[in-house]
This record gives C-alpha cells, sequence and structure tokens, in this order.
C-alpha cells in the first residue's frame, strides 16, 4: 500500500471530524444554521451600523442575524441564566430585531432567538406580538420615554471613557470621548 491512498484516507477522516465538530459547536450556540450576515460583537470583526425603521422611528443592533433556510433570522444572547421562559422585556427586544429585518431586508422573520447560558427560546414574531410592540412603543412615546420622532442630535448621557471606548457607535460619534 503506498503512502497516496493512507494520507487521503487520514485527510478524509480528520475532515469528517472537524465538521463534527463545527456542527456540535453551532448547535451549542444556540445560534440557527446558516450563514451570518450581521454580528454586534467586536469578536467577529468590526461593529455593524444599527438598523433602523423610518416608520415607528425605532433603531437597534441585534447580536446576530442568521440568514439560513429560514430567511433572516435575529439572534440577542443573553448573559444571565433564565427560567423556564423569557422575559417579556427580552421578548419584545427581540420582536423589535424582527421589525426591523422586516424594515431593513424587505423580509419578514417568521422568529426570532433567544439565546441564554442555559437555555435557548424561539420566538415567533406574529401579527399579534408585532401590534403589542408597537402599543407598547406608542405608550412609552406617551409616557415621555421614548421620542415622538427621530431627534438630528442626541447628546451622550456620560463622561465615562471605558464605556465610550466600547460603544459600537463610537466611529461614528461626534461626541466621543
Amino acid at each position: 500500500m503506498t503512502i497516496i491512498p493512507v494520507l487521503a484516507i487520514v485527510f478524509a477522516l480528520a475532515a469528517l471530524f472537524l465538521l463534527w465538530q463545527a456542527r456540535r459547536r453551532q448547535k451549542a450556540s444556540g445560534l440557527p444554521a446558516g450563514r451570518m450576515i450581521y454580528s454586534d460583537t467586536r469578536a467577529w470583526g468590526p461593529v455593524e451600523a444599527p438598523l433602523y425603521d423610518n416608520e415607528l422611528f425605532l433603531t437597534g443592533k441585534p447580536d446576530y442575524l442568521m440568514n439560513g433556510k429560514d430567511g433572516i433570522i435575529p439572534v440577542e444572547v443573553k448573559s444571565s441564566r433564565i427560567g423556564s421562559s423569557p422575559y417579556d422585556s427580552h421578548i419584545f427586544q427581540l420582536a423589535a430585531y424582527c421589525r426591523l429585518v422586516e424594515a431593513n431586508f424587505g423580509k419578514r422573520p417568521r422568529y426570532g432567538i433567544l439565546n441564554y447560558p442555559n437555555q435557548t427560546f424561539a420566538v415567533d414574531y406574529t401579527p399579534e406580538l408585532e401590534a403589542s410592540l408597537k402599543s407598547l412603543l406608542e405608550q412609552m412615546r406617551l409616557d415621555g420615554r421614548l421620542a415622538a420622532s427621530p431627534r438630528k442630535e442626541v447628546a451622550r448621557s456620560h463622561d465615562n471613557p471605558e464605556r465610550c471606548r466600547g460603544c459600537g457607535y463610537r466611529d461614528i460619534c461626534d461626541q466621543a470621548l
């Protein structure tokens, strides 16, 4: 037996092992299968620009957007463990990201993913959830907790250089410390 067939078998087995490891890690990450098209973590490169919805004056930066067989899926990664169900505030944050995906990519996600260290939830983006999101945003505007229209200038609300250095808007901010 020559060395070439032996090397081919070794490389094929190594490739299968690496493929198995990659799929195992992908599944453990909580990310759906597909290509990552947006990331708000510095670990994957420069921070992406925020997404914006002109109709709702909504801006946000999901942790990840995955493009796969189910379309574009927003993924929000949380650092704290969770009980049996996600918090309402996390569900509404994810609903906002679903809305932003639709506004920016012209495709309505069927669901979004909330990934906690101890479990992952797929949250359906239903018309009812979207209506609840719009109602919540309107109530926040009425209560004065949210601007009624986009502002040209927003003053920074801190004087903390560390926070400024870690901000995803630093590259475009004219008030960076």
